[in-house]
């Protein structure tokens, strides 16, 4: 608790100072504010929010994840701000608190004193030395190659369309001569990014004192997603759907009435679509497929054109991801460059956004925005706090936000999740309990309502939409563990002679996993309420149960639950679980998107020959980089020491002995960490994610 100590102490050298804090003042969203002189005292009448006198306990809970403003304070003046998120977990957390400054601003006849940066801010790094930048390098080029790889196989692996323009262009042409040899090179880009993105993991840890800088990071996701533009869609076919289904629209129909046949299957926009899919209303959002229309509008039958424009509007969902993610991440105590690596340039994202153009970018980009909009004015808030008055600007910002996020289910209607855990940010910002959250949610219901109301008939449709949302229970994917489960059964009924009930099963199970992913989604909005968890852990996990549990689980759906995850959850057992599933869900899918049927032997024969080719370019990389690639880290280079075993075992029974429970054992939920040292070291009494008010000890959160 030195961190709580020492600002306390600068609290009692200010009031015998008479002074409040020093400098100009600088908000959490990192604007400069000219005016704030960040003087004064606590003369009685003035709420005090900007000291720091408990340090927040780094785990489950966040308090403060529900704003941007102040952290609000006790009549004392001494009350906790740290809710949002995790102690910064760097050895100059005291000096940075010293020299941390406020900006003032007036509430009638009191003064409120606002932090410069989230009390949860995961703290500062120092650059990376000359060996360790010249691996990033080194590393950058390696995944550059393995981008190109992966663009040139796709002209001959990929997804071409039916009428492909690459057969006309001299050498190019030669690729889609040899699909067995498209694919090995394909799958050798693959694999050089996977590799690529794992070793510049490296130098993304959050328990690094030196971490590679965003600006390195900003250049890494060039290099790596240039080659994918212009490319045909790889590992999927869904946009010739979205070209098919935005026809329709364009031509007067009603796509969640008609599917992409309607307009001919000898249609230059419709053979390209799967067969499955042809006959099937649309499931998207009608914003989406209004902007769809407009593509489709201008770009008329010219299939590689119109891929290309619903890539860039993917690129633009992916901008708007990269901008967001980073400031969520100060926001919730996780570094930035920790929750870009993670959550941007994630294979997942690479392959299956970028290469597969896929509109999951728009809506999780979008839903993303509205969060960090809507919580651009929330103060700061811990258990126990006193909720301090509305500030200006409030809720303007809280509608506004509620307002994006209802646009970004307009596109994809997962991100209407998103709204239940704003409100219960909103619920936590007064005082938490059941009218607050219903108020919150009358706010949320009021705006989505008007929103939503508003989009689908500005676009010329109308609610006809939301029968489109079961169109892809069509599909039993075999990656998803319901419809899997659901295809065994059917195959020992028929075994036992009981007959092929495998539709029936798949129906009751996926009845039986909406409501188990409904029945988390309320688990996780009443613990989030209730302080145990943040709220954004809340939204990633819900949304991971919706989408690990639908039938037709996709590879890329679990980017809605990773990318929100990789802003707010740091530790290290989530990002150990996350990497593990980015490659194995990578891998899992072909360039091509289809099962090949008939030639299933090409696969083995071209990822033999893929696999030894990189294992080459792989010896190559370890020969010529520097050791501090491959080499174990340095403890001295991490931010805590790591203990040996003895003590860490003598450490955690002392924590897990009588009076304490399991207080520590699922702790974590957002610190930054460096492993199970880290995960011990959090006292009992903060484990439950709520930290205790200095000015009464005798508290424990419930």
């Amino acid at each position: 608790m030195a961190f709580g100590r020492a600002a306390r102490r600068r609290t009692r050298t200010e009031r015998a100072a008479g002074t409040g804090g020093t400098g100009d003042a600088q908000d959490p969203a990192g604007r400069h504010d000219e005016g704030a002189p960040g003087t004064g005292d606590s003369a009685p009448g003035t709420v005090r929010r900007g000291g720091r006198d408990a340090e927040p306990h780094p785990d489950t809970a966040d308090g403060s994840a529900d704003g941007s403003a102040a952290p609000p304070h006790s009549p004392a003046g001494t009350a906790a701000d740290a809710g949002s998120g995790t102690a910064p977990g760097t050895a100059e957390s005291d000096a940075r608190v010293t020299a941390e400054t406020s900006q003032r601003r007036s509430l009638g006849a009191s003064t409120v004193w606002v932090p410069t940066r989230s009390p949860a801010h995961p703290g500062d790094r120092h650059p990376l030395t000359d060996d360790e930048r010249r691996s990033v390098r080194m590393v950058q080029g390696f995944g550059t190659v393995g981008s190109l790889m992966l663009a040139f196989g796709s002209l001959g692996a990929g997804a071409a369309p039916v009428l492909n323009p690459v057969n006309t262009l001299p050498v190019l042409r030669l690729f889609a001569r040899i699909p067995t040899v498209s694919l090995a090179v394909a799958f050798i880009g693959m694999l050089m990014l996977i590799i690529g993105w794992l070793l510049l993991g490296r130098f993304a840890r959050p328990s690094r004192k030196r971490m590679v800088c965003r600006g390195e990071l900003h250049r890494t996701l060039l290099l790596w997603i240039a080659p994918l533009v212009v490319i045909p869609p790889v590992f999927t076919r869904d946009p010739y759907v979205y070209l098919g289904q935005s026809e329709v629209l364009t031509r007067g129909m009603d796509p969640y009435q008609f599917g992409p046949e309607v307009l001919g299957n000898d249609d230059p926009l419709v053979v390209g679509v799967a067969n499955i899919w042809r006959d099937t209303p649309a499931p998207y959002g009608p914003l989406f497929l209004r902007i769809g229309s407009w593509i489709t509008g201008f770009t008329g039958e010219h299939v590689s054109g119109g891929i290309l424009l619903f890539r860039l509007l993917t690129l633009v969902g992916l901008g708007v991801i990269v901008w967001v993610l980073p400031r969520l991440a100060d926001r919730f105590g996780v570094p930035p460059s920790t929750a870009l690596w993670l959550g941007v340039a994630n294979p997942l994202v690479l392959f299956h956004i970028v290469g597969g153009a896929h509109n999951d970018a728009i809506g999780i980009g979008l839903m993303l925005l509205g969060l960090e909009v809507g919580l651009r004015r929330l103060p700061y808030r811990v258990r126990g706090d006193s909720p301090p008055p509305l500030v200006k600007g409030e809720l303007r910002y809280i509608v506004l936000g509620a307002a994006i996020i209802t646009v970004a289910a307009a596109v994809k209607v997962h991100a209407i999740v998103a709204l239940g855990f704003f409100g219960v940010m909103i619920a936590r910002r007064w005082y938490g309990g059941i009218k607050d959250l219903l108020k919150a949610a009358a706010l949320m219901l009021a705006v989505s309502a008007v929103v939503m109301t508003a989009v689908t008939y500005g676009v010329g449709l109308d609610y006809g939409w939301v029968n489109g949302l079961s169109t892809p229970t069509k599909l039993w994917n075999w990656i998803a563990p319901t419809s899997e489960i659901g295809q065994l059964g059917g195959v020992l009924g028929i075994a036992l002679g009981l007959g092929n009930h495998t539709g029936g099963i798949i129906s009751v199970l996926a009845v039986i996993s909406y409501l188990v992913a409904g029945a988390i989604t309320v688990k996780f909005l009443w613990d989030s309420l209730h302080w145990r968890y943040r709220p954004m852990i809340g939204l990633g996990v819900s949304l991971g149960a919706v989408m690990l549990l639908h039938v037709a689980m996709q590879p890329w759906w679990l980017l809605w639950a990773i990318i929100p995850l990789a802003a707010s959850a740091g530790t290290s057992r989530f990002r150990v679980v996350a990497t593990g599933m980015t490659v194995v869900l990578s891998l899992l899918v072909p360039p091509n998107g289809s099962p090949f049927d008939g030639r299933l032997y090409t696969l083995p024969q071209a990822y033999f020959a893929g696999g030894l080719v990189v294992l080459g370019a792989l010896a190559l990389l370890w020969w010529r980089a520097p050791s501090v690639l491959f080499a174990r880290t340095d403890p001295a280079d991490l931010l805590h020491p790591v203990p040996s075993r003895t003590s860490l075992r003598h450490r955690r029974s002392r924590q897990h002995g009588p009076g304490n429970g399991a207080a520590g054992a699922d702790a974590d939920a957002g610190k930054p960490t460096t492993g199970r040292a880290e995960r011990t070291a959090a006292p009992p009494a903060e484990a439950s994610g709520a930290a205790p008010r200095p000015d009464d000890p005798a508290s424990t959160p419930s």
